[in-house]
């Protein structure tokens, strides 16, 4: 075996290893019982390994850990919610059970509207058109040195990361050479959208759509590509019912929306959620941001105009 081939096989045998398959993946709810205490999400099976997806409540990050079976106290997602309610998560979800009625953005829009900035979120939805890097490069050159690693929101789609991997592994590299701080985002599976059909029953609210599949099947294809899902969900089309909101909100998560989606020309605002495609499908949602941080760079280089970390951001409201 030629030198490239030994380690083609050896790089293959440490991402197996590392990320490995996934066996009974659930939804799985119920505190850690070290502290600080953790709210634990879901369980599965991993590497011979019981494995769980747990946040922090208090600055809405996750991780996975492997709990032995005397560190988890499984509880009904009720008992959950009540042990969380003074903290950022409680007071988040229970801010979100207020917004469930809207067709078109129903989930968080916008944080703290003292930040002189905005979360920026990617959305990468299936798309046959390769990564739009100049994104990611323009961000870098203009941010750096002064914001590093730069925070930015991914939300991810399980048939992008089917036809993309080595679009995957680009974003991966620019985190693990510390360019990018990125919180991924599930935007569910297969992201259905049929243009034939008026929005009230399309997307997620398609008929025949599996909305668990659609959730978990997604941070499964996530978890063994070696991303982390965070506690955020994004709708396709940001499109959603009552029904399918509250349905997302009983997973746990937190459904974002955006109100300055910068090809439909909404202006961004101190606290935004600034939704643009990298997916190649929308080159003037990118245009429009790239020149707008052009516009902006004398105050970023000031910093008095920033990117911000959406659960930090998100996680300091009052």
């Amino acid at each position: 075996m030629n030198r490239f081939l030994l380690a083609l096989a050896l790089l293959t045998l440490i991402r197996v290893d590392t990320f490995g398959q996934l066996a009974n993946y659930r939804v799985f709810f119920g505190v850690t019982t070290r502290k600080p205490q953790q709210v634990v999400l879901r369980r599965w099976q991993q590497n011979t390994q019981t494995r769980y997806l747990v946040l922090n409540p208090q600055t809405l990050e996750t991780s996975v850990m492997p709990l032995l079976a005397d560190g988890v106290k499984v509880l009904p997602w009720n008992s959950v919610l009540k042990q969380v309610s003074p903290t950022p998560y409680g007071r988040a979800m229970h801010a979100e059970q207020q917004r469930d009625s809207n067709l078109q953005d129903a989930g968080i829009e916008r944080t703290d509207t003292t930040e002189r900035g905005f979360s920026l979120t990617v959305d990468l939805c299936p798309s046959t058109k390769p990564l739009t890097r100049s994104v990611f490069e323009q961000l870098i050159r203009a941010f750096e040195p002064e914001e590093k690693p730069i925070p930015v929101t991914i939300t991810i789609t399980g048939l992008w990361m089917e036809s993309h991997p080595q679009d995957l592994d680009y974003l991966k590299s620019l985190v693990s050479r510390g360019e990018l701080a990125i919180t991924w985002v599930n935007h569910s599976y297969h992201h259905r959208y049929n243009p034939q059909l008026p929005l009230p029953a399309n997307f997620l609210l398609e008929a025949n759509t599996n909305l668990s599949d659609e959730v978990l099947l997604n941070e499964q294809a996530m978890l063994q590509r070696g991303l982390t899902p965070s506690i955020f969900f994004r709708f396709p089309g940001l499109v959603s019912d009552k029904a399918v909101f509250d349905r997302i909100l009983a997973f746990g998560l937190l459904p974002i929306g955006s109100d300055a989606w910068l090809a439909k020309n909404q202006p961004p605002k101190q606290g935004s959620l600034v939704l643009i495609h990298a997916n190649g499908n929308e080159p003037l949602g990118i245009t429009d941001f790239i020149n707008l941080i052009r516009q902006k760079s004398p105050a970023i280089e000031n910093k008095t105009w920033l990117l911000y970390d959406l659960p930090t951001s998100l996680a300091k409201e009052k």
